[in-house]
């Protein structure tokens, strides 16, 4: 008789803890509506597809135009008003501060109680959101020297894989475009 009642108790309380797991909140429930939402019209609109992408052709140009070692860019600042402010020549492409070799973050915890921390960066230590992402650096083309420039508040730049015709515009950096000519 008391191996049945502890049963019987052994059982409410697994029914309990059960009935404790399944409770939905009201995030529960707007994610279900999202959801619901979403297949409803994913599948009264579904997404069209194509025999053909310009995109993925306009990368691959993109890979074969840099897939060259010690290819030069040429950079060139425009102010806001429209006029060149001067230009870079660097060997490869500048590259911005929030480019990085390894990840930001990094996994933490196992299965769905895994969230991502900041991880430190190349240099050791720990930056704040995703960087200072309007600051590029760069290798100057003739003396190797690093450079780096910021665009935003007006400036914008200008990448281009040949030098602009035009002969008014300055050197920001060490080389000027006939000393790569």
């Amino acid at each position: 008789m008391r191996t049945a009642k502890v049963k019987a108790l052994a059982g409410v309380v697994v029914l309990l803890f059960a009935a404790g797991c399944t409770t939905e909140t009201s995030q529960d429930h707007e994610r279900a509506r999202q959801q619901g939402g979403y297949d409803r019209l994913t599948s009264a609109q579904p997404a069209e597809q194509m025999s053909y992408s310009p995109t993925r052709e306009t990368i691959n140009y993109w890979i074969k135009t840099w897939d060259e070692p010690e290819k030069l860019s040429y950079v060139y600042l425009l102010a806001g008003n429209g006029q060149l402010v001067g230009y870079y020549v660097f060997t490869g492409l500048p590259v911005s501060y929030c480019a990085s070799l390894t990840p930001t973050y990094r996994w933490e915890g196992r299965g769905t109680e895994s969230q991502p921390v900041p991880a430190p960066a190349m240099d050791g230590v720990y930056y704040s959101g995703q960087g200072s992402c309007e600051t590029y650096y760069g290798r100057d083309a003739t003396t190797g020297s690093y450079l780096e420039y910021t665009v935003g508040t007006g400036i914008s730049a200008l990448v281009y894989e040949e030098p602009l015709p035009r002969a008014d515009v300055e050197p920001l950096g060490f080389t000027k475009v006939e000393d790569v000519k």
